[in-house]
């Protein structure tokens, strides 16, 4: 009953990123924006890879999944946000909470498993051109997708199921603009030193494996496209590699800079600027760095709008 009359009984409070200030409603406004822009963004990527069949590859699938990903993450975190910045309400319930985390401990893991695909999948279509097909056919492409989704919802589960296992008590305040779970446990009664113990060494091992397989299939990558003869082979290599190397910096730097730190010297402030960048920032430039380096992906867009037009102007007419 005790934990019951702690736990369930009570919601918990967002502190979040944001006041009522001039700059802070600019600001606001800014991550508005740019949830609106992530959100059209993936939403266009995920539906240009679904309609044209040219575009029914590995590589594009995989893409469409990191997009489905991040569509997901930016979906599970923003609304929220926004709702409790216009409404003046910050509280979250226990079950809101546990969703907030579970989705985001999930998708955050299969996400560091889909880019090191997605490094591999280049590593196979450069290097071994002839077997592309084979080592990359739909059965292996469907596998790896399932394994990395499957392997992210294991991690949430693991995750939520124990984080919801503490009691929670005093003001009840997070220091964050959505639950994480390392600031949620700053307001746990119980004693979590062995809980974040094993979750840094887990987020070490989430982050580290696959950061290790794109380090090796980029190394492979490169030299093979330093040998390569052909300047246009080499140049467009040369472009989609480095459009996924973009977002890999990006994502794993902001994700090894917040759980790789020992728990001493993390700052909520530092933590909440950072996650803003990976969980915000990030689904945003994704589909804009894959669209605008990619003429791929750019013809898809100019063909459905033209299709769009001529089916318009037929109606008209």
């Amino acid at each position: 009953m005790a934990w019951e009359n702690q736990t369930l009984n009570l919601d918990f409070i967002l502190l979040g990123i944001f006041s009522h200030s001039p700059i802070h409603i600019f600001l606001f406004s800014l991550v508005l924006g740019i949830f609106t822009v992530a959100f059209m963004g993936n939403t266009v990527m995920i539906l240009l890879i679904y309609l044209d069949t040219q575009l029914h590859t590995p590589m594009y699938f995989l893409l469409s999944q990191l997009s489905l990903m991040d569509l997901t993450l930016i979906s599970t975190i923003v609304p929220k946000m926004a709702f409790n910045y216009l409404s003046g309400r910050k509280s979250i319930s226990l079950s809101g909470c546990g969703t907030q985390i579970f989705f985001y401990v999930s998708l955050l893991g299969a996400e560091c498993f889909l880019l090191a695909a997605m490094a591999y999948d280049r590593y196979v279509a450069i290097c071994h051109p002839l077997r592309y097909s084979v080592l990359m056919s739909q059965r292996i492409c469907g596998l790896v997708v399932a394994s990395s989704w499957a392997v992210g919802c294991f991690d949430g589960t693991i995750v939520i199921s124990v984080v919801m296992s503490f009691s929670y008590c005093g003001a009840r305040e997070i220091p964050h603009f959505f639950c994480d779970t390392t600031a949620l446990l700053t307001v746990s009664c119980s004693d979590t030193l062995l809980f974040e113990r094993l979750m840094f060494i887990c987020c070490v091992i989430m982050l580290l494996f696959p950061v290790a397989v794109i380090i090796a299939s980029y190394v492979r990558v490169i030299l093979a496209v330093i040998h390569m003869a052909a300047g246009e082979g080499r140049r467009k290599a040369f472009a989609t590699c480095s459009s996924h190397l973009m977002v890999v910096g990006m994502y794993y730097g902001a994700a090894m800079f917040i759980y790789m730190r020992p728990i001493s010297d993390r700052s909520p402030s530092q933590d909440r600027m950072v996650s803003a960048f990976y969980t915000i920032l990030t689904p945003m430039l994704n589909p804009l760095i894959y669209s605008l380096r990619n003429k791929e992906v750019a013809r898809a867009f100019m063909k459905v709008l033209w299709k769009g037009k001529t089916r318009e102007q037929i109606t008209l007419f």
